[in-house]
């Protein structure tokens, strides 16, 4: 009897793993997207479904990457990808969900449908082959943020220093790249932190010497202080899209074809400069 209760009760923990979503501002609930999975569908299949007023959006989000995808002081889920998302979702008369996932289970995530799509500051290069990519819509490059009484001037006098950049984030890919060997093996140590805010915090009281972070999301972090600047040069540069499961090509069209519409319409420089302190950072292949 324990035993048929454990499993009922895994059966039960494990139904919740692969169907909970969570609705902006509400509790865990089931989700039924057919047209995540287009191979279990015709595309036929999938683009009717889209069609019918029944599809749910569900994005997958770091929630403390702004200015992207964050949760602001009262809780809440903003940020630009965000804006452009709920944009998509309203004109194609969707219903959207926004889920702050754990960054380095994303793919499970994407995978088992408990999302189906990854828009949040979402670097192309080096996994232009792991997914099904919206064209590029901002260039985000890597670069090296200090204190701004640092001496630290180039990317050279980073050796014998502690420097901190997020796990999984293209940040840290960048510095573990071969053709980043001989920096990474001047430094004094390479500290892989859960989020910016976090490495943003620990440059401020000197934990670190530098962050390796999105331009974006340095610019954002910047304008609250007065205290850090950026490096002349660059780690990589990087293009930002919105990526989906791969061969879900169905969804990708529609998304995309829409985010052309706001192009063209202005709607995407009206968002870009209400996230990025009047900038338009976007841009179109």
């Amino acid at each position: 009897m324990k035993k048929t209760l454990f499993t009922a009760l895994m059966s039960l923990a494990l139904l919740a793993l692969f169907c909970g979503c969570c609705k902006e501002g509400g509790a865990p609930t089931k989700s039924s997207n057919p047209a995540v999975n287009q191979a279990e569908s015709t595309p036929e299949a999938a683009k009717a479904f889209l069609e019918s007023g029944d599809f749910t959006l569900i994005v997958g989000l770091d929630a403390s990457f702004p200015p992207y995808g964050f949760q602001n002081e009262k809780g809440e889920l903003v940020g630009f990808d965000l804006d452009l998302a709920r944009e998509v979702a309203r004109r194609q008369n969707w219903k959207i969900e926004l889920r702050g996932i754990d960054w380095d289970a994303k793919d499970a995530e994407l995978s088992s449908g408990v999302i189906n799509c990854i828009w949040n500051g979402f670097t192309i290069n080096g996994r232009e082959n792991l997914y099904t990519w919206s064209e590029p819509y901002v260039d985000s490059s890597q670069v090296i943020l200090v204190r701004k009484d640092s001496d630290i001037k180039t990317k050279a006098d980073l050796a014998g220093k502690v420097v901190e950049a997020q796990v999984d984030s293209s940040g840290l890919k960048a510095i573990k790249d071969p053709s980043s060997k001989e920096l990474l093996d001047s430094l004094k140590k390479l500290i892989e932190v859960p989020n910016f805010n976090q490495a943003y915090m620990e440059l401020e009281t000197g934990v670190c010497d530098a962050v390796i972070i999105d331009y974006g999301v340095a610019i954002t972090l910047m304008a609250t202080d007065n205290a850090t600047r950026l490096l002349d040069e660059e780690l990589v540069p990087e293009q930002y899209g919105v990526g989906f499961k791969l061969g879900n090509t169905v969804l990708r069209d529609t998304v995309q074809a829409t985010l052309d519409e706001m192009h063209e319409d202005g709607t995407f420089t009206e968002i870009s400069k209400k996230w990025f302190n009047g900038q338009d950072v976007t841009i179109r292949k």
